[in-house]
């Protein structure tokens, strides 16, 4: 029972938080504050999806004690370590791709890579 409702919460988080990084997406002006706002909080929002899955399978072991559920808890813990550190690099790599082909930031920001060659 308890479990159930950590699932809920988990997954009633984990996509306010994707609903917010969409609306990022289609809100925010320019490529970086769009890869601000979609890095950051997809990352969290799938943090919290993968606790729903973990929790998930911590309950049903404690259930059954079936082998699978740690399995299940094993494989969603390294795919999270594995996007924590994907999503990262890759929002840089295509930050730097864009400032490469010319998009530069708003006027309003501060821009370091300038002095910097590429």
């Amino acid at each position: 029972m308890i479990a159930d409702t950590l699932i809920l919460i988990f997954i009633a988080i984990g996509l306010i938080f994707n609903t917010i990084g969409i609306i990022g997406i289609l809100r925010f002006p320019d490529v970086y504050t769009r890869l601000h706002a979609e890095t950051k909080t997809t990352t969290f929002g799938t943090i919290f999806l993968c606790l729903a899955v973990v929790v998930y399978a911590v309950s049903q072991y404690m259930g059954s004690g079936d082998g699978q559920y740690v399995t299940l808890s094993i494989h969603t813990i390294i795919a999270l370590i594995a996007l924590c550190f994907t999503n990262a690099t890759g929002a840089h790599a295509i930050a730097r791709a864009a400032y490469k082909s010319g998009q530069v930031p708003e006027p309003a920001v501060v821009d370091r890579l300038s002095e910097v060659k590429l």
